[in-house]
């Protein structure tokens, strides 16, 4: 599973990734420092992309992550070439070409199809995976700082 860098206001679950309110050691202020910073890069980043596309500011629960991986591909890429088009103002404009029809998979079991949600639910929702995770991101961003220093 993927996870998600947080401040303190969202549950300790195991896909969130919460800065740690007042560290002590070395290494969780280093690992405070870093997560907040790059919570505040992607903040900033996703902000953009909401702003642009509303599939992004709609909720993502029942989405399969593949699907979710490429709607986010795709607004990533679209955003980047709106801002590139937009720095041209004088180029010419292009006639479209039609895309093929995409496919569409049909889920035959919806029963099944709801277990593995609430499945995947009980899983996001460990607290104890949330603090190994968490712990085992502390370890990893200390030993990275270590070798980039030796």
């Amino acid at each position: 599973m993927g996870y998600y860098l947080a401040d303190g206001i969202y549950p300790k679950w195991s896909i969130i990734v919460q800065t740690i309110r007042d560290p002590h050691s070395q290494q969780k202020k280093y690992f405070a420092m870093k997560q907040e910073s790059c919570r505040k890069d992607v903040e900033r980043a996703f902000g953009v992309l909401q702003s642009r596309f509303a599939i992004i500011a709609g909720p993502s629960r029942f989405w399969r992550k593949e699907v979710l991986h490429d709607i986010m591909t795709t607004c990533i890429i679209l955003h980047n070439m709106i801002i590139e088009d937009e720095r041209d103002l004088n180029a010419p404009i292009q006639d479209a070409v039609e895309a093929p029809t995409p496919t569409i998979e049909m889920v035959i079991d919806e029963n099944l199809r709801f277990e593995q949600f609430l499945a995947r639910h009980k899983k996001i929702k460990d607290k104890n995976v949330h603090f190994e995770l968490r712990n085992a991101l502390i370890e990893h961003l200390w030993e990275q700082r270590n070798n980039f220093e030796n």
